[in-house]
């Protein structure tokens, strides 16, 4: 597997997580808003960076 790809998951995963971690505050009510801001924008972030980094790679 190729260091970009393998990169690129870890990224993916990252986001996922992040993302879960977010609604999982949202729906417990438990968060502040300026902490789902954080880990939601972080999440998206590292998500489609990963995303990217394995299309990227993929086509070449």
């Amino acid at each position: 597997m190729d260091l970009k790809k393998l990169f690129g998951t870890v990224l993916t995963l990252l986001g996922i997580g992040g993302l879960v971690y977010t609604a999982i505050l949202f729906g417990n009510s438990t968060g502040t808003t300026k902490q789902l801001i954080v880990y939601g924008v972080l999440g998206a972030i590292f998500f489609f960076s990963g995303i990217g980094l394995i299309r990227n790679t993929s086509k070449g």
